[in-house]
């Protein structure tokens, strides 16, 4: 693993909170409704933060880091599609209004990094201390990307089904509504957790399901802190503006999860490989040149081919 400078990660910083200050003080009002223009132009700020990150990290460390971080930002961008799918649902199941959707977003988002960071922290660690974890991943990650191809579509996620809804529902006193758009109100003289609090919970746990798969995945494209920490942390800080974007359209990507199936499934592969791999590819830059180009073609052409080919029985206004 390189060793990176701390100026570099003080650099990530302050893009970081530039981003959120133009987010939130230029762009986000509290308790109002998000347009889709706005969210265009909040989804192409994060984008651009992103690719300007790259450009930094082309010029001051590397070829090789940069590309490895746009490959991991650009897996992580697409895996959160699923996340914003299973989103929508949550917001739907506790009838959430629609002015209280962005708020609550962001704290859900903000918690997530939060345990991302500890969940990267934590396998970083032992991929260090235990080389063979390496091997333990890439099967999982075959087994996830099986699983995700060959899904049963009927089987919905039900929020109130979960085990952090479950957890929540026996432990704290939660009442059925909004609060007027407050997360703990008093009820009797005691606290009560309205269902906006229920909501940001389950945002930040569910993304911490979805971590299971994507941070795995990442340690599979590059064993760099940095590039870890940072392809994650933007792309989950751009996940609120393209739910915005995407909740409307998202049903109509009916065969991206495959080709995310298949990238998985080609980390994976690449991972239990490794050592074949290093030996045929001895240049390291094309192996990550490889990898990109995998990902890339995947997630373009599962999006092409679900523009020109719905599956049976979905309306074609859907």
């Amino acid at each position: 693993m390189e060793n990176t400078p701390s100026w570099i990660y003080l650099v990530f910083g302050a893009v970081m909170l530039a981003g959120l200050a133009l987010d939130l003080g230029l762009i986000s009002k509290k308790d109002t409704v998000v347009t889709f223009r706005k969210a265009l132009f909040q989804t192409l700020l994060w984008v651009a933060f992103a690719l300007g990150f790259f450009v930094f990290l082309w010029i001051n460390k590397s070829e090789k880091t940069a590309l490895e971080y746009l490959s991991a930002y650009i897996m992580e961008w697409s895996l959160s599609i699923d996340n914003i799918f299973v989103f929508i649902i949550i917001f739907s199941a506790f009838k959430i209004k629609e002015q209280f959707y962005g708020r609550v977003l962001l704290i859900g988002i903000l918690m997530a990094i939060v345990f991302r960071f500890a969940f990267i922290t934590v396998g970083v660690a032992l991929v260090n201390q235990f080389h063979w974890i390496l091997y333990v991943f890439g099967l999982f990650l075959l087994y996830t990307g099986y699983k995700m191809f060959t899904i049963n579509e009927d089987e919905e996620f039900n929020p109130k089904s979960s085990a952090v809804y479950k957890l929540m529902n026996r432990f704290l006193p939660l009442v059925p509504h909004d609060g007027n758009g407050k997360y703990i109100i008093k009820e009797n003289g005691k606290p009560a957790y309205t269902t906006l609090f229920v909501v940001v919970v389950l945002l930040a746990g569910i993304d911490l399901v979805f971590a299971l798969d994507s941070i795995p995945a990442v340690i599979g494209i590059s064993k760099d802190k940095l590039v870890i920490y940072t392809s994650n942390i933007f792309a989950v800080l751009g996940l609120r503006s393209l739910f915005f974007i995407l909740r409307t359209a998202v049903s109509k990507f009916d065969y991206l999860q495959q080709g995310i199936a298949v990238v998985l499934m080609f980390i994976g592969t690449k991972m239990l490989l490794e050592k074949w791999i290093s030996s045929k590819f001895q240049n390291e830059m094309s192996q990550v040149l490889i990898s990109l180009a995998v990902i890339l073609g995947c997630i373009f052409f599962s999006i092409l081919y679900s523009i020109y080919h719905r599956k049976k029985g979905v309306p074609k206004d859907v």
